[in-house]
Order: C-alpha cells, then sequence, then structure tokens
C-alpha cells in the first residue's frame, strides 16, 4: 500500500517526484527542529521571554479548530485592501468585507485562527464590545454567537 501511494505521489509530481520524495537536507541537522505537538508551547515556548498571556494566547490558538491538539495550525490569511485592491479580492463575495463573516468562515472552516490587518480585527473587537453600556454577559453572548 505504501508503496503504490509513492508511486502515485511520484506521477503527480512529474519528473522530479523521486528526487522530492526521497530529498534529504544536510544543511543543519534534524535534531535541531522543533516538531509541531501538544505540548510545543511547553516543550519550546516556556523558556523564552514571551509573557504568561503570550504563552497562553498561542496554546489556545493552537487548541483550537480542527487541527486542535496537534500542535499544527490553520490560519485563515484576509488582505482587504491595504496593499492589494480589495474589489479584486472581494467583489464576488462582497460580504466578506464585514470582519464579522470573515471569522464566521474561519470558524466554519475550522481554522485555528485569522490573520488580517489591525484595523479589520479592531473593527470587529469593537463590533463586540461595543457601545460601553453593553453588559459583560451580553459580550460575552456575542462572541458565542460568533463562534456558533
Amino acid at each position: 500500500m505504501a508503496a503504490e501511494t509513492t508511486q502515485s505521489l511520484e506521477q503527480l509530481l512529474g519528473k522530479d517526484g523521486e528526487s522530492l520524495l526521497t530529498y534529504a537536507a544536510k544543511g543543519f541537522s534534524k535534531d535541531m527542529l522543533h516538531l509541531p505537538g501538544p505540548d510545543f508551547v511547553d516543550r519550546v515556548m516556556v523558556g523564552s521571554d514571551r509573557k504568561p498571556a503570550v504563552l497562553r494566547n498561542f496554546q489556545h490558538i493552537l487548541n483550537t479548530g480542527r487541527l486542535g491538539g496537534t500542535g499544527y495550525v490553520s490560519i485563515l490569511p484576509v488582505d482587504q485592501g491595504i496593499e492589494h485592491s480589495a474589489g479584486a479580492s472581494f467583489a464576488a463575495n462582497p460580504i466578506y468585507f464585514d470582519p464579522e463573516n470573515i471569522v464566521k468562515l474561519a470558524i466554519e472552516g475550522g481554522c485555528n485562527a485569522v490573520a488580517s490587518t489591525l484595523g479589520v480585527l479592531g473593527r470587529l473587537l469593537s463590533q463586540i464590545r461595543a457601545p460601553h453600556s453593553v453588559s459583560d454577559q451580553a459580550q460575552s453572548q456575542r462572541v458565542s454567537q460568533l463562534s456558533q
């Protein structure tokens, strides 16, 4: 079975298939790599100068989404026209100009996180926190609604 899979992959990769599948890096030892895993933050990051809140947030990212608990992440990157034309990116799907819909898309796709500009994510945060008269309970309900 493994031999069949390797042959299929070689065929898909074309003339370079064998060399790509048998490649071994020689520039550094594999012992120098920090491989993903559910204990990545404890094993690799705790000894850094990162603040506890940063480590906690990173662990939260690693524990969410369809890859939660594996040490791998799936991040939805969104550029709403800061560097490129937003019209070209979102014309076919204008609902994704709304940060709330971007987050819903990431949740539906099982992503661990969303990467975007501070303006886009800040706008969503202001929608969640919106007017200061909103109680903490109402804010929590709003966040729960987004994740459903």
